[in-house]
């Protein structure tokens, strides 16, 4: 199984998962268009494409839904209540979307893929992150979350490979230019995983910590330097035993690969 990180950070966030039976993408924040030219890129094939997967409605996660769903002809993945606000709210054409409502806790097929979507907590209408599984390989994808659960942790000590936020430096968000109101969103529980908040997470899952991808970093609040040395300061003794990675919002290119072999 393979995770390619296409965008990832407040500007856009999408990532293609393939296997040897198809791929899947996980949001879809860019426009279809920008997105079709990143997985061109990658080297990736659009047309293996199944289905996309949301984890909660807010524009750097759907900004493309609408048109590549339909560019593509491929159902649309998410909690009832991320589907809700999408229809609703968020889309501005009347053509027809196959969407379909996935549950936290209940699992589903696509293909060989096994989903399973798990509550995360954030600012969104049912927001989730998923578990992915296939051919005896695990990937677990949790981004936008001010914290992580017991629940959490437990499904992603048992992921071979792990796509987890790590926002914000509080120092930086602290002095930073966001108005006060913002500042208390993020560092919520219903906002968004610190650098140290994604270290303990990290430290917690110890050895089980294969492969880390770290996610949706800030462009003002944080740097790729301060998130990498976070994190392996949570990685500890297990520094040298797991490949760690950090996400930007530029993606994967053949000059800077971002993507999670297991």
């Amino acid at each position: 199984m393979r995770c390619t990180v296409l965008a990832s950070g407040s500007k856009g966030n999408c990532s293609f998962l393939e296997d040897e039976c198809g791929a899947l993408l996980i949001d879809a924040g860019l426009s279809a268009r920008e997105t079709l030219v990143r997985i061109e890129r990658a080297g990736l094939d659009a047309g293996r494409i199944m289905a996309i997967l949301i984890t909660h409605e807010h524009v750097d996660h759907i900004r493309g839904l609408d048109v590549l769903a339909r560019r593509l002809q491929i159902p649309v993945y998410a909690t009832r209540g991320t589907l809700t606000d999408f229809f609703n709210h968020r889309r501005t054409s009347d053509k027809p979307i196959d969407g379909r409502s996935c549950k936290c806790g209940e699992g589903f097929f696509i293909s060989d893929f096994f989903v399973e979507p798990f509550a995360t907590s954030h600012d969104a209408n049912e927001p989730c992150g998923y578990r992915i599984s296939c051919h005896d390989l695990t990937i677990g994808y949790c981004t936008d979350t001010g914290i992580v659960t017991p629940h959490i942790l437990g499904l992603l000590k048992k992921c071979d490979g792990i796509v987890l936020e790590s926002n914000h430096c509080p120092d930086m968000l602290a002095n930073g230019p966001y108005p006060e109101s913002l500042k208390r969103r993020i560092r919520s529980k219903h906002g968004h995983l610190s650098n140290p908040a994604a270290a303990s997470c990290i430290r917690d899952l110890g050895k089980d910590a294969g492969t880390i991808v770290l996610a949706h970093l800030s462009e003002v609040n944080n740097t790729p330097e301060k998130a990498r040395a976070s994190a392996q300061d949570g990685l500890g003794l297990f520094c040298h035993q797991t490949n760690l990675f950090v996400a930007t919002q530029a993606g994967s290119s053949p000059e800077n690969p971002q993507t999670l072999d297991l």
